[in-house]
């Protein structure tokens, strides 16, 4: 198929897979025992887990390029509005979320988190937005080299000043910043410190995520020949990641900083999968397997909302089990996977679990045409 088309079924699938891997990676029977490509990295470096949020990042991108030239690319009006309205709506749920489950007893003000991935998401959204309603293709290239770069500058040139380790989880800028701007009571607490890794500073390399993004579904919106431009997105993806991997062994790849080299990398590996997957699905038509897929991608926002609700109910929710209270989530691991599969298969196949519970869910959503926008 080499005809060009509005919509290509391989960009609903790409999304439904990130989501499907989002689900799996957060759901664990128990963090004591998960296999090392579903953990994050711990500091430096790239798993698999790692993947999830920037192929989000990514996939706004291509769907603001869609969706943008309903409105003409206008820079205010209607198209300003709904970026507007979208960005306050998608940071205000993720600010509902971490309020859940909204018991008097349980909101600490003063220590509530206030950037999150939701947060991050709108905020990345919107300044990409502002910047593809701009710039021309040429354009959004150079802004994505300076805001790269900047952001490299900012961090070694604090090192410098102050004689420490620039990309160190103590040392590092994007800690001060969120310190002094947003207070270490308002960062998130897990990983020893106060440090956010959806912090502020780190929110502007995320930025060239969705427009990187923006850019290859430009490609692919613009091209008459699916297969010829699936190839020239293959050989982009690999210059990227190839950049991405190079410029690590001076600025380290490290999702929690969100560093200019790992939004190349991971940007040139969302951009080969995607390739790749149009060339499966769209260019020689092995279509039957996406459907499933597409299902997750059809209600993304609602379930990740969802999928955090229930986790942190289930957390809530206590069971006496070997004369100690546990929570509910402990409580179905340890009662029903651990025993039939293990620790780890245990903790695996709870997470797979979650994944196919969530799919009937979104499965009949899709069946009776419920999709929730923002």
């Amino acid at each position: 198929m080499t005809e060009k088309q509005d919509r290509l079924i391989s960009l609903d699938a790409f999304r439904g897979a990130t989501i499907a891997l989002m689900i799996l990676v957060n759901n664990p029977g128990t963090w004591a025992h998960v296999y090392a490509p579903l953990r994050h990295a711990q500091w430096h470096g790239c798993t698999l887990t790692d993947l999830v949020f920037p192929f989000f990042l990514f996939i706004i991108g291509i769907s603001m390029r869609y969706s943008f030239e309903k409105y003409e690319f206008c820079k205010w009006g209607p198209l300003f509005k709904k970026v507007v309205w979208r960005t306050i709506t998608i940071f205000t749920i993720g600010l509902l979320l971490h309020a859940f489950p909204f018991i008097r007893q349980d909101w600490d003000w003063s220590h509530f988190r206030i950037m999150g991935v939701l947060q991050r998401i709108a905020l990345a959204y919107i300044l990409a937005s502002f910047i593809v309603v701009r710039a021309d293709v040429k354009g959004i290239v150079i802004i994505s080299m300076g805001l790269l770069l900047g952001y490299w500058i900012l961090l070694m040139s604090h090192g410098w000043y102050a004689g420490l380790d620039p990309y160190a989880l103590k040392s590092n800028l994007a800690l001060i910043v969120d310190s002094y701007i947003l207070g270490d009571n308002h960062l998130y607490g897990g990983m020893g410190i106060p440090f956010d890794p959806e912090g502020l500073l780190s929110t502007i390399p995320s930025v060239v995520t969705v427009l990187i993004g923006f850019l290859v579904g430009t490609m692919i919106k613009t091209t008459k020949d699916h297969e010829d431009n699936a190839q020239r997105m293959a050989v982009l993806g690999a210059l990227l990641i190839i950049m991405g991997w190079v410029w690590g062994f001076a600025f380290p790849i490290n999702k929690q900083l969100w560093t200019s080299s790992y939004v190349l990398f991971t940007g040139g590996i969302a951009t080969i999968v995607l390739a790749a997957m149009i060339w499966v699905v769209d260019v020689k038509g092995i279509k039957a397997w996406t459907k499933p897929l597409i299902i997750f991608g059809a209600n993304a926002i609602f379930l990740y909302a969802a999928s955090g609700i229930w986790a942190k109910i289930m957390l809530k929710i206590k069971f006496e089990l070997d004369g100690q209270m546990i929570s509910g989530y402990g409580y179905l691991y340890r009662t029903v996977f651990q025993p039939f599969a293990g620790d780890m298969n245990g903790s695996f196949l709870f997470a797979l679990f979650h994944v196919f519970i969530f799919w009937l869910i979104l499965a009949w959503m899709y069946r009776k045409k419920i999709f929730i926008k923002i």
